[in-house]
């Protein structure tokens, strides 16, 4: 023990002269320019931002209530836009650092409650980010039921000055989000924030690769008493004549023409891991971003036998974690008044799910519909379950699957049939 402590005092381990003694983090927020231009102008940046939303929002949710009621509910997110807006709102939020869904009924004050909301009432969905929507003061009231949110919200609006929202009225998704006591104004970091530094590097080291291209070939010429004779007026311009001269002989003939007492050399520069430097830095960005390379960049995963579908199944629980923990539950004061609007009633039964987004091949789709139809003849031999109960759960379970198109509407046809006979 007391050699390995005199060997690090010699060393400098763990002293002021160690090299990492005085390392620090330091934080320099990126503001907004330079926000739009890494989104605009670096494809790594951009598919950071667009990728989790667009996965997040592209098979979109199933209803589960009436036939009828679905319908309504569907055809209301489709008159207002919601997953489109949905996706853009998640856009901003991770570019920003926060964006907003504006519920809007026409119902007056909009710095009052949203009221209860009949049959077509809402009548538009604006989406806007956190320099076009600004919070008001977080209320600070520990037994307020917004506790930790702001009390209000103000717009600006052409002809009308500032507008104040209520809170109920908006819809309110932070970026990546700060620790304890960091934010003032209720959103939070940029998600480039912090992986910028990754995205750099790696938009660096393909610049550097690219440029070491042009110098793959390089001609070198060794000329006698080249020094002396720049000192002659004149003497660099001949020269440059010469070799441009020399140059075009030589594409015309395939040689090189030059004097007998000069040299000519050619250096050639090996790219032999330069593939696989660029591919260390895209991976670190992958990390960073915590979305991997094969759904990131697009590239086929490497590795004998790799498929990358490890990766991927991870990534879209992920996704899913997040659909239900921070996407759904934000989303509850936008899908209440939805489910208004298009009821004009809110049945508690009416709820919702996220649509996979493992998308099963035709053989696995078919190998799973023969095992629950098995199971259900074993209960049905069985007697555990009464007849009618199962059928009931076999048809819902038909229906949700999707396997035969048209069944539900076949379904009630034959109930049709059976209540009014000819």
């Amino acid at each position: 023990m007391f050699l390995d402590t005199l060997s690090n005092l010699v060393a400098g381990l763990f002293t002021g002269k160690d090299k990492l003694a005085h390392d620090r983090f330091g934080l320099v927020l990126q503001d907004r320019g330079q926000l739009d231009a890494a989104y605009r102008g670096d494809w790594i940046a951009r598919k950071v931002i667009d990728v989790p939303p667009f996965d997040m929002t592209r098979e979109w949710r199933r209803w589960h209530a009436a036939p009828e009621q679905i319908a309504a509910i569907e055809a209301e997110e489709a008159r207002l836009g919601v997953q489109r807006k949905v996706a853009r709102t998640l856009r901003l939020a991770r570019l920003y650092g926060g964006a907003a869904l504006v519920l809007g009924a026409g119902d007056g004050d909009p710095a009052q409650p949203l009221p209860p909301l009949g049959r077509g009432a809402l009548r538009y969905l604006h989406v806007m980010h956190r320099w076009e929507i600004t919070p008001g003061e977080i209320d600070r009231d520990v037994l307020s039921p917004g506790f930790g949110e702001p009390g209000w919200y103000q717009v600006a609006s052409a002809g009308k000055g500032g507008v104040r929202l209520h809170p109920s009225r908006v819809v309110r998704l932070p970026g990546a989000e700060l620790p304890d006591g960091a934010g003032t104004d209720a959103w939070g970091d940029s998600v480039l924030q912090a992986v910028m530094d990754a995205i750099r590097h790696a938009g660096l080291a393909a610049q550097g690769v690219a440029t070491l291209i042009h110098e793959a070939k390089l001609d070198v010429i060794r000329i006698p008493q080249l020094t002396q004779n720049l000192a002659q007026d004149g003497y660099a311009k001949r020269l440059v004549e010469r070799f441009t001269l020399a140059n075009t002989m030589k594409g015309l003939v395939n040689a090189l023409v030059i004097d007998k007492e000069e040299e000519w050399d050619r250096k050639q520069l090996s790219f032999a891991q330069l593939p696989e430097i660029m591919q260390q830095y895209l991976q670190i960005a992958a990390g960073a971003a915590d979305i991997p390379a094969t759904r990131l960049l697009g590239q086929a995963p490497a590795g004998l036998n790799a498929t990358g579908e490890g990766d991927i199944r991870n990534y879209y629980d992920r996704i899913a974690a997040e659909q239900r923990v921070t996407l759904g539950p934000a989303l509850r004061r936008l899908d209440e008044a939805l489910i208004l609007s298009a009821l004009g009633i809110r049945p508690p039964e009416i709820r919702f799910e996220w649509a996979p987004l493992w998308q099963l091949g035709a053989g696995e789709v078919a190998a799973i519909g023969k095992t629950k139809a098995e199971t259900s003849a074993l209960y049905a031999a069985s007697g555990l379950i009464p007849p009618e109960v199962l059928a009931r759960a076999v048809r819902n379970q038909v229906v949700e699957d999707g396997l035969y198109p048209g069944i539900e509407a076949a379904y009630g046809d034959a109930e049709t049939e059976e209540s009014h006979p000819l």
